[in-house]
């Protein structure tokens, strides 16, 4: 991952309530393939912190491992990070948010992170209502590790190489409604428009905020069998030292209206159909949420939008009866009361 500064150029953009510009909330050079989407959800994360004026020393971000775990590497800079264990995210994102309530907790994954090896984490994050945004950009994919199918890889999904996926995909939106999560939404890679505000709501919502972002993935969606595709290549030239070129894409974009269903064609020419929640929809309704999905599941359409918030279910801080100030201010007595307290607690217990 390179370490390369963006040149701050920033005379003639507009400032937020900070004073800050847009230049304030980017991070080092992106690394990842070119029209990538993780890399959209990189600018609209970035332009959600500088249109809400938060203090980049206020942000924390926290990854696992993967493609879409460099993405904190992308944005707000000047803030406080993590790169975990693979899968093991959301307990580090735990353990700091209950030290330290005072920040936005943001945690970037993939579907590989959190529905394969993390799945147990992930679903005890959403259990304990953790106060962060959790992004996960899916593709379907294992992009570091050249394509394979992750967990939420549809049925009947083909390969470069190999057999057509058979496997019932997880749906982490599903498993969120399912398990209590307090604010659960799914969005595309290429709809800012719709993105921006979703990650906005997320970052202000007290909870544990889920946006399972559609991103493509430009390197492994090229056609098995085509003698352009690089499998081919690789399979017949003899390079004499080993290096991989990833073909400039354009970025992929959608803009359409609430209520309506738009289909969106990727970079091999397979197309997903977008619908998005129409606007008398009700988030509240956690039943008449999961049936709307599966509904329009049956259709072949992937829902987006805000589909579900409870805004009335205490965070874990609050479950847990834990300090409003931060671990690091509490005072020497506060944090080590003595052996008489210990005492005192323990009879609880008896």
């Amino acid at each position: 991952m390179t370490s390369i500064r963006k040149p701050l150029i920033d005379k003639h953009l507009r400032r937020n309530d900070l004073g800050l510009t847009v230049r304030d909330y980017e991070g080092v050079m992106s690394t990842l393939c070119a029209g990538c989407g993780h890399d959209s959800v990189t600018a609209a994360i970035t332009r959600a912190f500088f249109e809400l004026s938060i203090e980049p020393h206020r942000a924390a971000k926290i990854s696992g491992i993967g493609c879409s775990s460099k993405t904190t590497a992308y944005f707000v800079g000047q803030s406080h990070g993590i790169n975990a264990v693979h899968g093991r995210m959301p307990s580090v994102a735990t353990g700091a948010a209950a030290a330290n309530g005072d920040l936005y907790y943001i945690g970037v994954s993939g579907d590989g992170d959190s529905l394969s090896i993390g799945l147990g984490q992930f679903c005890h994050a959403i259990r304990r209502n953790v106060n962060m945004l959790y992004i996960i950009e899916n593709n379907g994919v294992y992009g570091l590790t050249k394509g394979q199918f992750s967990a939420s890889a549809d049925i009947g999904t083909k390969p470069k190489k190999g057999a057509a996926n058979e496997q019932t995909p997880i749906d982490p939106v599903k498993l969120a409604l399912t398990l209590g999560a307090s604010f659960v939404a799914r969005s595309f890679s290429g709809d800012k428009k719709q993105l921006v505000p979703l990650i906005q709501a997320g970052l202000k919502h007290k909870g544990f905020a889920l946006i399972d972002v559609i991103s493509p993935c430009v390197t492994f969606n090229d056609h098995v069998g085509s003698t352009k595709s690089y499998a081919h290549t690789y399979e017949y030239f003899h390079p004499v030292i080993h290096a991989d070129y990833v073909a400039s894409k354009e970025t992929i974009t959608a803009e359409y209206e609430n209520g309506a269903a738009m289909d969106v064609e990727l970079h091999d020419g397979s197309v997903v159909r977008l619908r998005k929640t129409e606007e008398d929809y009700d988030p509240r309704d956690r039943g008449a949420a999961f049936d709307y999905i599966t509904r329009h599941d049956g259709k072949g359409e992937i829902v987006t939008g805000l589909l579900h918030l409870d805004e009335d279910r205490p965070d874990m801080r609050d479950m847990n009866k834990l300090p409003k100030a931060p671990l690091n201010r509490l005072p020497f007595e506060g944090l080590c009361p003595g052996a008489g307290a210990l005492a005192d607690l323990q009879k609880d217990y008896a």
